[in-house]
């Protein structure tokens, strides 16, 4: 994938919905050396980690990996159980995640730096109590082709084959952040450029250099 193609997948302002089909990764406790091997970690940039993401549990399972199965193929949104993204604090894991194409993470819940990783990518996990989580996920794995759309500010998730949707958790902070585009700091950052620049220019240590 082109550095161009790459950028026109990535998300930026703000995160309101997010629709597609779903994956369901069942277990609790997935943690980031499962998500990316740490052989991983040495890549220069975060370019092809995609193919990679679960590579040693997808080797093992020859094909049968829920990542690996047809019907999963551009799937958006991830389902998974407790304590998704323990471990190293390691940031690859989101990135590995979303260069696959995961656009949103519902699941019972997250590990705090995984999450926080994650919303810094615009990547919005929201939570479901155990029993609700179980209910999705044999929602979505008895239709993998269905249609799923979470609604961010609402903390909602529906189905194009279901009668029902879901009431999911997501915090004030992070539904603020994600719903007004407060998530992207470099976005940010770009927009208000000349803004910066200005004040850049007032300041004595910024202007003033001795020798």
């Amino acid at each position: 994938m082109t550095s161009a193609a790459l950028a026109s997948l990535l998300p930026v302002g703000p995160i309101t919905r997010v629709t597609g089909r779903a994956l369901v990764l069942r277990g609790d406790d997935i943690d980031t050396d499962r998500i990316i091997p740490a052989r991983f970690l040495k890549c220069v940039t975060f370019d092809g980690l995609g193919q990679q993401v679960f590579a040693d549990d997808r080797i093992e399972l020859q094909g049968a990996h829920p990542f690996d199965r047809p019907e999963h193929q551009g799937a958006r949104l991830l389902l998974v159980n407790r304590n998704f993204g323990c471990g190293s604090s390691r940031e690859h894991a989101p990135q590995a995640l979303m260069r696959w194409g995961i656009r949103a993470v519902v699941g019972e819940s997250f590990a705090e730096i995984f999450y926080g990783n994650c919303l810094a990518l615009g990547i919005p996990c929201l939570t479901a109590s155990h029993e609700l989580m179980l209910a999705i996920q044999a929602a979505a794995g008895a239709d993998p082709a269905a249609e799923l759309a979470l609604e961010v500010t609402t903390a909602s998730l529906s189905s194009s084959q279901a009668a029902t949707g879901w009431e999911l958790e997501l915090a004030p902070g992070p539904r603020q952040m994600l719903s007004t585009g407060l998530w992207d700091g470099t976005g940010q950052l770009v927009a208000n450029a000349p803004a910066l620049a200005a004040t850049a220019a007032r300041l004595p240590y910024m202007t003033n250099f001795a020798g």
